[in-house]
């Protein structure tokens, strides 16, 4: 970062609140402090900001004021949007918002940093499977609860992601389960870089995010679409585009 500190400029949203800081842009998660979901609300907040993002970020962190990261998806809006279109046509819309937000950080020129803590459950650990770097404290919990509570875990198209990142025999176990796992088994994984406790976790972020802002951009850039370019490759069947379709009919099916 700049020895001068840039003026900080603060963005205050219902759903999240974005800060920026010369060329780092600070996305922070549940600034009321009162829902970790993942309501419609905050899908299309990231997503405008990722649409909107101006050539001079070169670092994103995305996290949360709550007392978690992300609790999953908001289960609510899908009876809601069920019981007032039982087309499923609404509940089908609500799961390509997801997966254009995940599209959208995938490949967004920013590289992006998850800073995690509490619980990160479901959806929330799609949408965290899709920073490019991972860091939380020692005492996150994270866990696929879908299977579960009878959905198949078809949030944002995360499933190739999980199975890219972390392989598919330690998902297969973890999706079929819903078992609990915590951040040093998730490190194993390889779905975190970093476990560090919470008071150290912001000194974590920080020393990735020197160097990323001394390295040439345009280098960052290249590498970071190359390795998305090589992890698409082996989801050369990804079926991401029926995820919208596969959870509204089981929704469906349930009611």
């Amino acid at each position: 970062m700049n020895e001068t500190p840039t003026p900080l400029t603060t963005t205050a949203r219902d759903v999240i609140r974005v800060e920026q800081d010369g060329p780092v842009l600070r996305v922070q998660l549940n600034p009321s402090q009162h829902n970790d979901t993942l309501s419609i609300a905050v899908v299309e907040a990231l997503t405008d900001v990722l649409d909107d993002l101006q050539p001079d970020v070169r670092v994103l962190i995305l996290s949360s004021l709550g007392e978690d990261f992300c609790t999953g998806a908001d289960r609510g809006e899908y009876a809601a949007a069920l019981a007032t279109d039982p087309s499923g046509a609404t509940l089908r819309r609500i799961g390509d918002k997801a997966h254009r937000l995940c599209q959208a950080l995938e490949s967004t020129q920013a590289i992006t940093i998850g800073r995690l803590h509490g619980g990160v459950l479901g959806a929330g650990l799609a949408l965290a499977a899709y920073c490019d770097l991972r860091a939380s404290a020692d005492t996150c919990r994270f866990r696929m609860p879908e299977v579960g509570v009878g959905l198949p875990p078809a949030w944002g198209g995360a499933m190739g992601r999980l199975i890219s990142e972390a392989g598919v025999a330690r998902i297969r176990e973890l999706m079929l389960t819903s078992a609990e796992f915590d951040a040093p088994t998730a490190h194993r994984l390889g779905l975190l870089h970093q476990v560090t406790p919470l008071d150290q976790l912001d000194h974590v972020i920080e020393r990735w995010t020197k160097p990323l802002l001394r390295r040439s951009h345009e280098a960052i850039v290249l590498t970071k679409r190359m390795l998305a370019g090589y992890s698409r490759a082996d989801r050369a069947s990804d079926v991401a585009l029926l995820d919208s379709h596969l959870l509204t009919s089981q929704i469906v099916r349930m009611r």
